[in-house]
């Protein structure tokens, strides 16, 4: 991948775009396992035993925020482009944002969440405030007398609340992504491109730098972390982020190096662009680990029992091997195989990386939500007999969450692709970035 000046003969005129028919196998693959994915799982959420849908909601869960957190990144990439004024970026920001586009669709997939009968499996504070009052009684004096921790959080956990935030998350962050790539995209078609545009996302990116963090910190309080109302972790939405930062990138090296295996992106991204995406891979990783180890740190230190309940749950019945590989796998190996230069500028080698990082962020991910399940279920129907964090043939469920919703995530991903052209090539800095050297 020897590197020449670009110019703007170089470029194509009318831009480079994925050919329909190229992909259109591959989209047909992806669409009909979501929709087939998408009709067992509505079964298996509403209509199915109670046994079996109460498995399934954890299983819902876990494979919608793992996907949710791939194209967040894909937002925050997109914003953080925009708000540093980038150039390097310029060859890659169009992935940036297919990635990010994905995001508000995947509120579709979130709506069960919002369904009474959902949230019963997966949230107990909202089976609190449902509990049926005495006659003159209200919900702030049972919380005080029955629940006390519940009730110092009650400002927080109310179910209207809630579902407010919840339907912010993907309409706040959606419209902002949307909007941008609508920028863009716009910008290709325009006979005079100029600065007017990159000025507009460049004023917009920084204050939307905010609704990203809102989403990314409190997605994953009420997501998951609302599955044990009880447990405390200031550290909790910064560990969410620093998932999503280095997954996203993953992702993104991987579709760059999808689509230059087709022949695109070929005169204007180069190894010094993978040097630079696998920089931020080798930076997030550390990141990572570090913030990982932090919140474990602190939550061993102090020792206070609301805190040490979410590593207790997650040391039992075998659930501290998952621990063991994240340490290994989800740091150490990634760390010792990119810190050589040649091996974050060479795709062949980067790229196998990236799925392992992929790999581990579903391990992370796992271990944060399933094991939960048993001891939820447990608690609330009595159904399990003994209750503890693992249940006997549930692995399935979560099989199938995971493909249905990564089938839907790679077909409205493959559908952003097809619509636009796969860089900016009216972009005025678009030669800056083709021609980048570090």
């Amino acid at each position: 991948m020897a590197h020449h000046p670009v110019t703007s003969s170089d470029l194509p005129v009318n831009g480079d775009h994925l050919s329909r028919n190229r992909v259109a196998s591959l989209s047909l693959i992806f669409g009909v396992v979501a929709l087939i994915g998408l009709l067992a799982s509505t079964y298996l959420l509403f209509i199915a035993p109670e046994e079996a849908r109460g498995k399934f909601a954890y299983s819902w869960v876990f494979g919608l925020f793992y996907f949710m957190t791939l194209a967040i990144g894909g937002c925050f990439w997109t914003l953080l482009h925009n708000a540093a004024n980038a150039s390097w970026g310029t060859s890659v920001r169009r992935v940036f944002e297919n990635l990010g586009s994905v995001f508000p669709w995947l509120g579709l997939l979130a709506i069960p969440l919002l369904i009474p009968s959902v949230q019963h499996y997966l949230y107990e504070w909202m089976n609190v405030h449902r509990t049926p009052l005495a006659p003159g009684e209200t919900l702030k004096t049972f919380l005080h007398h029955e629940n006390h921790l519940l009730y110092a959080k009650k400002w927080f956990l109310s179910i209207p609340f809630w579902t407010v935030r919840v339907i912010f998350y993907f309409v706040g962050l959606g419209a902002v992504i949307l909007y941008l790539r609508h920028l863009s995209a716009a910008q290709d078609t325009d006979p005079n491109p100029g600065v007017k545009r990159l000025f507009a996302s460049r004023r917009l990116s920084g204050p939307a730098l905010v609704i990203f963090a809102i989403t990314i910190t409190f997605a994953g309080y009420d997501m998951l972390l609302g599955m044990d109302y009880t447990w405390f972790s200031t550290m909790w939405g910064v560990y969410m982020f620093a998932g999503t930062a280095v997954s996203s990138m993953a992702v993104i090296i991987i579709l760059v190096t999808w689509l230059r295996s087709m022949g695109h992106l070929q005169k204007v991204v180069t190894e010094e662009h993978y040097h630079v995406m696998g920089k931020l891979l080798f930076a997030f990783t550390v990141f990572w680990a570090y913030i990982g180890f932090s919140q474990y740190f602190l939550i061993w230190y102090a020792n206070i029992t609301e805190e040490t309940r979410y590593f207790l749950i997650r040391n039992t019945d075998g659930w501290n091997n998952g621990n063991y590989v994240l340490l290994f796998g989800h740091f150490a190996l990634p760390f010792v195989l990119l810190l050589p230069a040649w091996v974050k500028r060479t795709p062949k080698f980067v790229v196998p990386i990236c799925f392992w990082i992929l790999l581990m962020h579903l391990v992370d991910l796992y271990i944060v939500v399933i094991p939960e399940r048993g001891f939820s279920l447990g608690y609330i129907n009595k159904v399990f007999g003994d209750i503890q964090p693992s249940i006997p043939g549930a692995f399935w469920y979560d099989a199938l969450a995971f493909v249905t919703v990564g089938a839907f995530f790679c077909f409205i991903l493959l559908r952003a692709f097809k619509r636009h052209a796969l860089f900016p090539h009216r972009d005025p800095r678009i030669l800056e970035s083709a021609n980048i050297s570090n």
